[in-house]
């Protein structure tokens, strides 16, 4: 189950003592603004922690420890650009003899110690907790308790709000009064490290990046040096007017992806939506953004980037198969075919293309075609294991085609491959009516329901099941389920209410039954003439 809330309502120490004492496992999420942090869990200790777009400092860590010099760092670091996928940081210097293991986990640790404590400044926003989440696959983990975390977080959390009143932004510039000796003065080992940096140039942030130190640090090392007088502000950092910095883009497209994969919707558009006004002919950004319209159900959203990106070029695969997704839904059935056809032109052998658009063909009541699409999806997918809504369709295009047996033994291998899929049930259910096994169907049809208790066809079926061996009790339950889900389910669902509560001699509410079934379908001759006879003796 997710938690979720805002952090000026429950502050990040309140949701991370709740998360130990349930020893939850998952991610924990967070926002602040433009900021995007996550904390993850396994049975209430912290494991990994990360701040999207924040600088990493492990590199810089291991150097201001001793451990390795500058020069075997920048060496590390092109390595690994010249390859980003495959190894990480730690590891191509432990590959190379720099640190050893148990170095690097110590450091590691140190790193995630870090990002939860700066998560703990941040007052405003909001966090979500997804439970069963774990890190992508290669991160280091540590098993961190939280409580030994509070302590430590509540003290900079003070200290923080003190030093935020001589230090509120991290644009503001300061400079040392070199006219002041510091002769007697005793500097901290931080203090020593940014004196020299401290320049009436260079901004807080940049005194930070700088250093290899990490915010906490260096706030309070300048804080100090401002209350001893020794530094002022002379400005804030001056913005220079030139083309954006492709790294201010890619901050932008990292908070988006952060934020579309939690689900945070609103907070993802913002973020895409200024990199395509950063980087008008940006094709990601309005890709993505089409993606967002998708998953919130908005197609003309969806439709109107999938458009531009086109537009601008970018006439692949995945655009069309998106745009086939959203013409779909809309109802313009004819051009969603044309921009399945058109992905799976690009994309012949993509599984997911062919399967989208074999299910599009079934709907469009291509049977053949759909069949033979079907075939195609599961040649390109070779030894991979086909999904729920494969089986669930597939077996309703050979039904349809009329090869009933193929189609039953193409249910029970989605059953056995996915117990759970709701779908599949229905579907197999309703093959098996058609062979005329109706017991059997009534099992699926009830074993959907089962499965998935948001589905209105599932009640439907039953419900229709139900009806048909005269357990009308049971089956207007059903019909009432499935409507109070769909309202506008069908006609036949309200005609059929209307008729159980007829013979239950509840004439005023078969009439309103029927009436709605009419509403839905104006046509529906059965349901006129039942309600005019009805209603002729009511009067």
């Amino acid at each position: 189950m997710a938690i979720k809330g805002n952090l000026k309502e429950a502050s990040l120490p309140d949701v991370l003592q709740l998360l130990a004492m349930g020893q939850k496992t998952g991610c924990l999420s967070l926002t602040d603004r433009s900021n995007f942090g996550y904390i993850f869990f396994e049975r209430g200790r912290i494991t990994y922690a990360s701040i999207v777009n924040r600088r990493d400092r492990l590199g810089d860590l291991l150097v201001k420890n001793g451990l390795i010099q500058g020069s075997q760092l920048t060496e590390a670091i092109d390595e690994q650009a010249r390859d980003p996928d495959k190894s990480r940081l730690g590891e191509i210097l432990i590959r190379r003899g720099a640190i050893t293991r148990d170095q690097l986990e110590q450091y590691i640790r140190i790193q995630i110690e870090e990002a939860v404590y700066y998560l703990f400044t941040w007052s405003q926003g909001s966090f979500y907790f997804e439970a069963e989440q774990r890190p992508e696959e290669g991160a280091m983990r540590v098993s961190i308790n939280p409580e030994n975390l509070l302590l430590e977080g509540a003290r900079r959390i003070d200290e923080w709000s003190l030093i935020e009143k001589k230090i509120p932004s991290l644009d503001l510039v300061f400079e040392i009064d070199r006219s002041k000796p510091m002769v007697g003065l005793e500097l901290s080992d931080e203090q020593h490290r940014i004196v020299p940096l401290v320049d009436g140039k260079r901004s807080v942030q940049e005194l930070i990046d700088e250093s290899g130190m990490v915010e906490f640090d260096v706030g309070k090392a300048l804080f100090g040096l401002i209350q001893a007088g020794f530094a002022h502000p002379v400005g804030r950092r001056q913005a220079q007017v030139k083309e954006v910095p492709q790294a201010r883009i890619d901050e932008h497209r990292n908070l988006g992806i952060a934020f579309y994969k939690t689900g945070m919707y609103d907070e993802a558009t913002r973020e895409f939506r200024r990199v395509a006004e950063l980087q008008p002919r940006n094709l990601d950004a309005r890709f993505h953004l089409a993606l967002i319209g998708l998953r919130k159900g908005d197609d003309r959203f969806a439709l109107r980037y999938l458009k531009e990106v086109v537009e601008l070029g970018g006439a692949r695969a995945s655009v069309f198969h998106a745009m086939s997704l959203a013409l779909e839904r809309l109802g313009r059935m004819a051009d969603a075919r044309f921009a399945a056809d058109e992905a799976a032109r690009l994309a012949p052998k993509r599984p997911q293309v062919l399967l989208s658009r074999a299910i599009l063909l079934l709907k469009l009541g291509e049977v053949h075609a759909a069949a033979e699409g079907f075939a195609a999806y599961r040649e390109a997918l070779g030894s991979g294991r086909p999904p729920a809504a494969y089986y669930a369709f597939a077996l309703l295009a050979e039904a349809a085609a009329g090869t009933v047996e193929a189609a039953l033994r193409l249910g029970d291998e989605g059953i056995e491959r996915h117990p759970h899929a709701a779908a599949i049930y229905l579907h197999q259910g309703a093959v098996l009516e058609r062979k005329g096994d109706w017991e059997q169907a009534e099992v699926m049809y009830r074993r959907s329901t089962e499965e998935d208790g948001d589905l209105p066809q599932t009640f439907k079926a039953l419900g229709d099941a139900l009806y048909r061996r005269g357990a009308y009790d049971e089956a207007a339950e059903c019909y009432g389920r499935a409507v109070r889900i769909n309202p506008r389910l069908g006609d036949d669902v309200y005609f059929r209410m209307g008729n159980i509560h007829y013979k239950r001699m509840e004439r005023t509410q078969a009439v309103e039954l029927w009436r709605k079934a009419l509403e839905i379908n104006p046509r529906n001759s059965v349901v006129r003439t039942n309600l005019e006879l009805v209603e002729s003796v009511l009067r």
